[in-house]
């Protein structure tokens, strides 16, 4: 933020020779935009409309295209007395008019810490400035005056990120009097570090994650002819604006531009889409052809709330939700645990819709909760599952049904409580499905006696309808199931996965069982698409130092061609921390965890920095993403080493691994990420390790408290959404214990008080002594806001150093853009005060009252 101080005249002979009592940084260069001419307009009257008359200096207000000076190369230098010389504005004697110009200076200022410092600014020509895109004010002497300077100083509150200052200029044309610019920064914290540069390549910060133009999706064609491609362009104010294009995938050209209000999907065997629109009453289904990009309406006034095309593209098959009846009055009766959740109440009928005969045909009635799961490749038939509430773990148990779409008779297929999804075989006589390892009697898991497995480390299941025998594919299989594609094209099945910190892709061959990892080159992949009649697939993907971008991969080639790298020139700018693999063996498991590091920008090899350290919250790992709501690259850019690791627990390691989740709660994984700090300071000289920090949310917020229980180590702790009674987090949170049915499997608070107590940080409260950030939405339905409310309360009446900070109205994550940025900055400010002694950054944010 900027603040104006005054203004004030200086004769330009005093230029040179304007000093303070401070020490000053001169500004020696500035990027410089060619000159703009402009004119005086045509004066048809005296006066405006308000009486005023015209003045030259109004000129200023001319709106003028800020890029033209950040991609200027051209440079400016001040001379000896640290003078600029500013060019003239080309006078035409045939146009009297053309004697003015408007002219971009430019250069950034960057801090190493929270300061406040004086920025001044002098000079013949009348000029505006604006900070980071926002004006300030400034006084103008008369149009004669040219004798004089106009000058403006500005009070700066600077934080450790970029700021980019540019002055706008009205240029006059050629006379006696020298034109020139002097400017200076005058720093208020003799400690702080603060570079006047004009490279346009910087340190990264948060903005850099959440703003800018971004990829959000990719959609092949069955054909692989066509692809969808979704950009989001999200501007400094937090506004965004998307854009959804169709491009041919062999020249990757752009061929049609969708409004926004369409959510294109295609059909199968053809270069069509169908999507809706609001119609008179209900809603309207459209055909866009990607050849002609013609649009054609199918079906006219349609209620549903989703629908599905099926492979014939003759019919579709619409969703419609009903609601359970709620009660009257200002009272609710609560029907479960599960009914405290909005969806709970919602239930879905299905409904067959014919194009050719505009005629609708339900399919289901009833009040059970109903999911499509697919709909067999010749159209025959559907996929579904109903599910109904338990008193056992997991809580819920599912039916399958296939229902024959010609005479609506209905086949139960499987009944079981830890079933997902499930899915078509290309050929229609096979299921491929997804659930926990204790699905279908056991017959996927995979782990040590007495065990009891993670349920949210996904298996992968083939069925055969004919015999009713289920293989499970990924029983010996490491990864974690994220998705599946069963392929038409080749007949094998792509599986999205986590392996270890990464998402990845592998082909099953469905005849030999053999899994191949694609060689795929970005670090997480989001997406993968193969088409239906071609050795062509779509994928997303991002690394830990660049934004997702959209991949051409050839099944038979095994090249992969970039499509779209929508981030590529703000990433240009961005000087990342560089990132090396670490890991150790456990003392007391022996398995060796693996990790990841970042050096602090502008590494100094000698210099001892300060670390932070982060973990998996839930039970998946920490994965090597740019795009993330910790993002890591922003802690190393202040000037931290950053370190995350995997401890026990963590899926994407195989089943044997994250079942040390189980009925844990902290047990092992808090010790292997003590041993991992202690290590990883060893056989790192350049830790201070008197100035470690951690930083964790949601279940790793509960770490972050339960650690502090454990150890000294830490000099700061920072706890998001964290659990500090695992009772109170069972009960209250909307999903508690349903989450609690995996992470502590038959476990209750009546039956094992001593994990529900003695695995509890608030239990053991007294035992902290580290300063410790508890930070929360108000509005989390996941981990309710009581369970830092609590927390606090016991340390502030046991003495201890905490503060709590409340996000207003925000849930489990931060997604509102200002209230991100505050949320980050706070964070920033708390291990800035505790890791590097600079406390003002804190104090300003959070005053003494």
């Amino acid at each position: 933020m900027a603040f104006i101080k005054r203004s004030l005249f200086l004769p330009f002979c005093l230029l040179s020779f304007y000093l303070s009592a401070q020490e000053e940084i001169k500004v020696s260069q500035l990027k410089a935009s060619p000159l703009i001419p402009i004119y005086n307009p045509v004066l048809i009257d005296d006066t405006d409309v308000n009486k005023k008359s015209f003045e030259t200096q109004s000129l200023l207000q001319t709106e003028v295209d800020f890029t033209a000076v950040r991609q200027s190369k051209e440079l400016l230098k001040a001379n000896k007395e640290d003078v600029f010389s500013l060019p003239f504005a080309p006078y035409d004697s045939k146009i009297p008019a053309s004697d003015k110009a408007i002219q971009l200076l430019s250069f950034n200022i960057d801090a190493d810490r929270y300061c406040k410092a004086e920025l001044s600014i002098t000079s013949t020509d009348r000029f505006e400035v604006y900070v980071n895109g926002e004006k300030e004010k400034s006084k103008e002497t008369q149009e004669d005056s040219l004798s004089k300077a106009n000058a403006l100083n500005i009070d700066l509150t600077l934080e450790p990120y970029r700021y980019e200052v540019i002055i706008k200029r009205l240029a006059g044309v050629k006379n006696f009097n020298e034109s020139g610019m002097k400017i200076q920064l005058k720093p208020k914290n003799s400690q702080a570090a603060i570079t006047i540069t004009v490279d346009a390549k910087r340190r990264i910060s948060i903005r850099d994650i959440i703003e800018g133009n971004r990829l959000t999706s990719g959609n092949l064609s069955s054909t692989g002819n066509y692809f969808l491609m979704n950009t989001r362009n999200v501007s400094p104010d937090g506004k965004s604006t998307n854009q959804l294009e169709l491009r041919e995938m062999q020249s990757n050209k752009t061929v049609y531009r969708f409004p926004s209000d369409v959510n294109p999907r295609w059909l199968n065997k053809e270069d069509k889409l169908i999507y809706s629109k609001q119609g008179q009453t209900h809603k309207d289904l459209f055909l866009f052809d990607a050849q002609t990009l013609e649009e054609t309406k199918i079906a006219s006034d349609l209620s549903f709330n989703s629908y599905d095309m099926a492979p014939n593209n003759q019919w579709v098959v619409l969703t419609i939700k009903d609601e359970i009846p709620a009660d009257k009055g200002d009272l609710k009766r609560v029907l479960s645990p599960g009914d405290r959740s909005g969806a709970f109440r919602n239930r879905y009928s299905i409904y067959l819709y014919s194009l050719k005969d505009k005629t609708s045909q339900r399919l289901t009635f009833g009040r059970a909760e109903l999911h499509l799961s697919d709909i067999s490749p010749d159209s025959k038939k559907l996929l579904f599952s109903v599910s109904e509430e338990t008193n056992d773990r997991p809580f819920s148990v599912s039916t399958l049904y296939e229902m024959n779409l010609n005479d609506l008779k209905v086949d139960t297929l499987l009944k079981d409580p830890f079933m997902a999804d499930a899915f078509y075989s290309p050929d229609g006589q096979k299921l491929l499905i997804t659930g926990g390892p204790e699905a279908f009697n056991h017959i996927g898991k995979n782990v040590k006696e007495g065990q009891i497995p993670n349920n949210y480390d996904d298996q992968a299941f083939i069925y055969d309808k004919k015999s009713r025998d289920i293989i499970p594919v990924t029983k010996n299989f490491d990864p974690n199931i994220v998705s599946a594609q069963w392929a038409r094209y080749d007949d094998n099945i792509y599986f999205r996965v986590e392996d270890k910190d990464y998402v990845r892709i592998y082909q099953y061959d469905t005849k030999s069982g053999i899994f191949t990892k694609l060689d795929l080159p970005e670090d997480i992949i989001a997406s993968f698409q193969v088409s239906e009649s071609a050795p062509v697939a779509l994928f997303r993907g991002e690394s830990a130092s660049n934004a997702y971008r959209l991949y051409h991969y050839d099944l038979k080639t095994k090249k992969t061609t970039l499509l779209a790298d929508p981030f590529k020139e703000s990433l240009e700018e961005l000087a990342l921390s560089p990132m090396y693999d670490w890991s150790f063996t456990a003392g007391e498991s022996g398995s060796q965890i693996e990790g990841r590091y970042y050096l602090p920008y502008n590494y100094e090899e000698g210099t001892k920095y300060p670390l932070i350290v982060y973990y998996y919250g839930g039970t998946s790992p920490t994965s090597r993403i740019f795009e993330s709501t910790y993002p890591l690259q922003t802690y190393a850019a202040l000037g931290y080493v950053v370190l995350t690791m995997q401890p026990s627990g963590t899926t994407g390691f195989g089943q044997e691994f994250s079942a040390r989740h189980v009925n844990a709660w902290g047990k092992m994984t808090a010790g292997e990420i003590v041993d991992g700090v202690r290590k990883f300071c060893e056989e790192h000289t350049f830790v201070n390790n008197a100035k470690i920090g951690c930083i964790g949310a949601s279940y790793g917020g509960f770490m972050t408290q339960y650690l502090l229980t454990q150890t000294d180590l830490f000099a700061a702790a920072i706890s998001h959404a964290g659990i500090s009674s695992i009772a109170s987090y069972w009960g209250e949170g909307y999903w508690g214990y349903s989450y609690s049915g995996a992470a502590s499997a038959f476990s209750y608070p009546w039956n094992n008080p001593d994990l529900y107590i003695n695995q509890s940080p608030l239990f053991k409260a007294d035992k902290i002594t580290t300063p410790l950030l508890l930070l929360h939405g108000s509005a989390d339905t996941n981990v309710p806001v009581g369970e830092s409310i609590q927390m606090f309360n016991a340390l502030r009446l046991l003495g201890k150093t905490v503060e709590f900070v409340q996000v207003q109205g925000e849930n489990h994550a931060i997604y509102d853009h200002k209230k991100r940025i505050e949320w980050n900055k706070t964070i920033h400010a708390w291990f800035a005060k505790w890791l590097k002694d600079q406390p003002e950054w804190w104090e300003a944010l959070y005053p003494e009252r």
